[in-house]
């Protein structure tokens, strides 16, 4: 499968490769990291996440970016867009998402690996929205999806069906953006 690849200012979005396991393995383990996900992931589970992303661009024509720093090339996460597999009110929908090492945060490159994703699904995919969603305390990644030019409308909020009722990850916020959107020069602007 041809992966396409990207560069920004600081990063580039490539294919995952053998080396990046161990380092997204490490990343997955941080409880930080996992802090609004259901668990930190073992190596296997990790792994696991790996090929499922690789999978996905075979299937889709796009997916998940390993990110690379440009000035060290260090692996220091994931973004890109996803189908979620799981069935709410919004899907079928394309996700954009990320995650991080946690001594990659307060940096400004989740904003910018995400905006090069919101570029690529709107004018490269053809994508009409992209969402993204998180819990309501995940304050860092919803200050990412508002300064993506990301809006929420709290209708639109759901439980996550993957999580059992009573779960204090299950209800989610749901952050939409359309093509049209997109193309206003605010949502262009630079970090």
């Amino acid at each position: 499968m041809d992966v396409a690849t990207l560069r920004t200012d600081r990063l580039f979005l490539r294919e995952w490769r053998d080396a990046d396991r161990a380092p997204f393995a490490a990343l997955n383990a941080d409880p930080e990291v996992a802090r609004y996900l259901p668990t930190p992931l073992d190596r296997a589970a990790s792994d696991a996440l790996v090929e499922r992303m690789v999978a996905h661009w075979g299937e889709h024509g796009f997916g998940l970016w390993a990110i690379e720093r440009t000035d060290d090339g260090a692996l220091i996460g994931f973004t890109g867009l996803y189908q979620p597999s799981f069935e709410a009110h919004f899907t079928p929908a394309v996700e954009v998402g990320w995650r991080l090492a946690r001594e990659a945060w307060g940096a400004g490159y989740a904003t910018e690996a995400a905006r090069a994703s919101l570029r690529f699904g709107f004018e490269t995919v053809g994508l009409d929205e992209i969402v993204s969603f998180t819990v309501p305390a995940n304050l860092r990644s919803r200050r990412v999806m508002e300064r993506l030019g990301m809006h929420r409308d709290p209708d639109d909020d759901f439980d996550h069906p993957r999580l059992p009722p009573g779960d204090p990850l299950r209800r989610h916020v749901l952050y939409r953006l359309r093509r049209e959107e997109w193309q206003a020069p605010a949502t262009r602007e630079p970090v």
